[in-house]
């Protein structure tokens, strides 16, 4: 027979899998960091004499991969209007009811 999990236990988990996210993005934004400071070194190492930095050549890469990581922070710290907590636990319980009723039939 199979242990049902604690309030606790499931409190935990969920703030596990939190943290694991926050982590993920916070891995996101330093690699976009760093790779986006690189290409301004090679960038500005690349210009001619004379020749602005203010391309948008050069801001193409950080733009569109901005996007995604803004993407990535609406995900992570964002409103959750569609799926939140209260669809989350409304089809918790909707999956655990079905799975009941399954089990029910079987005995």
């Amino acid at each position: 027979m199979e242990k049902i999990p604690t309030d606790e236990e499931i409190r935990y988990e969920i703030a596990q899998k939190r943290v694991k996210k926050i982590k993920g993005f916070y891995t996101h934004l330093a690699v976009y960091v760093c790779v986006n400071i690189f290409i301004i070194f090679l960038n500005i190492s690349n210009l001619k004499l004379g020749e602005s930095y203010f391309q948008p050549k050069n801001f193409v890469t950080a733009f569109f991969w901005g996007i995604g990581l803004a993407a990535h922070a609406l995900s992570v710290f964002g409103i959750d209007a569609v799926f939140g907590r209260e669809w989350e636990k409304k089809k918790i319980n909707e999956l655990m009811n079905k799975d009941n009723k399954q089990n029910q039939k079987w005995k």
